[in-house]
């Protein structure tokens, strides 16, 4: 059960941006945002199905019967969240809680769905009740940036069984393996020594494969002389970890050696010049630079990183248009690459916290090129 302190802690400060805002209550449908404030894991899968409403001095959560004992189960006796599992549809519950708390500006998500906003208002119509309903544009995935103890310690020991499952996999390439074995292999490892899901879809990537930098894997046949690009990671009690490493499969060339060289280069200049309140942009454009400087700018085209937490993919992020700046308790990756087409890709990324004194990489899996014998 996550920690009561923590999630109070979080919807306190939800709160705070609620009085600022001058909003009365809150309709929340974003799972990741409704995992965050209540703290109730491994119940959210891929479907909308719950939604919050929350005031100055209430909280409240709708779900249906599938979630229901679960949610009692992980919500405990003493949460202060009123759990309804009732027959009527979501929309028509959250309008009866706009009427009953006599609510007048109600905050929604821009992230809602179209067919639940329009049934809302359906419902508040029927029953005369007049409200405002101002967007919130990412406000809780803002409020999500800053991680507390809690999330800290549960992507740190997401990453150690991602760190295992490395030393794992290396065991196991071999010259004929296909890139969805070494997959298979992977994610069994990492179900089989604590992770209770993927982080994301794992990628694995050999040879030419490697130059495309989300490559799925197939049946490529693994083969001495390759570069293997490894990007996965574990899921641990609904938080992340998010590692890449590039492997080679016998003796590397003078040209991968130098090209691995100079994206690992990359990844700890980076993480030096990381610091809290830099921006990150200029993170990600001393990125750009250095491969640039080294005769790569054409072979590096994605974000140098990005937030991980609830979601693989949230704030902040070292990318070129993102121009605020990376505080204390930011979770994020650190994940230069070179790829040439036709020919091989290396990417080299851990990801950490930002502490006081600068950056911080969960990640203990040695930046040395591996070299699988064979």
């Amino acid at each position: 059960m996550a920690d009561a302190a923590a999630c109070a802690a979080r919807v306190e400060r939800f709160r705070s941006l609620m009085e600022e805002r001058g909003y009365d209550a809150a309709i929340l449908r974003n799972n990741p945002d409704l995992r965050w404030l209540t703290g109730a894991e491994r119940t959210f899968d891929d479907e909308v199905a719950h939604t919050a409403f929350i005031t100055r001095d209430g909280l409240w959560l709708h779900t249906d019967s599938r979630y229901f004992g679960t949610f009692v189960d992980r919500l405990g006796e003493n949460t202060p969240w009123k759990l309804d599992m009732e027959i009527v549809d979501p929309a028509s519950w959250a309008a009866e809680r706009v009427s009953k708390t006599r609510s007048r500006v109600v905050a929604i998500e821009d992230t809602m769905d179209l067919a639940f906003f329009d049934a809302l208002g359906v419902e508040l119509a029927k029953g005369s009740v007049a409200c405002l309903l101002p967007r919130m544009h990412g406000d809780i995935a803002s409020l999500r940036i800053v991680k507390d103890s809690e999330e800290i310690e549960l992507m740190r020991h997401a990453q150690t069984i991602t760190d295992a499952a490395f030393e794992h996999i290396c065991g196991f390439i071999k010259p004929g393996v296909t890139e969805m074995e070494i997959k298979v292999e992977l994610e069994n490892y990492m179900f089989q020594h604590g992770a209770d899901s993927l982080a994301f879809g794992t990628i694995i990537a050999s040879g030419p494969n490697g130059a495309n930098p989300h490559a799925q894997p197939g049946e490529r046949k693994v083969q001495k002389g390759d570069m293997i690009v490894m990007d996965y990671g574990a899921g641990y009690h609904d938080y992340r970890s998010d590692m890449t490493r590039t492997v080679c499969l016998g003796e590397p060339t003078e040209e991968q050696r130098k090209v691995y060289e100079i994206v690992r280069g990359v990844n700890e200049a980076c993480a030096k010049a990381a610091v809290p309140g830099c921006k990150g942009k200029d993170i990600h454009n001393l990125a750009v630079r250095l491969i640039t400087e080294a005769g790569y700018g054409d072979y590096f085209k994605h974000g140098l990183g990005h937030g991980v937490g609830l979601e693989i993919h949230e704030k902040p992020f070292f990318g070129r248009n993102y121009d605020r700046e990376i505080p204390v308790g930011a979770v994020i990756t650190d994940e230069p690459g070179i790829y040439l087409p036709g020919n091989f890709g290396v990417r080299l990324e851990d990801f950490g916290v930002m502490g006081e004194d600068g950056y911080h990489p969960f990640t203990q899996s040695s930046h040395e090129l591996r070299v699988i014998p064979c």
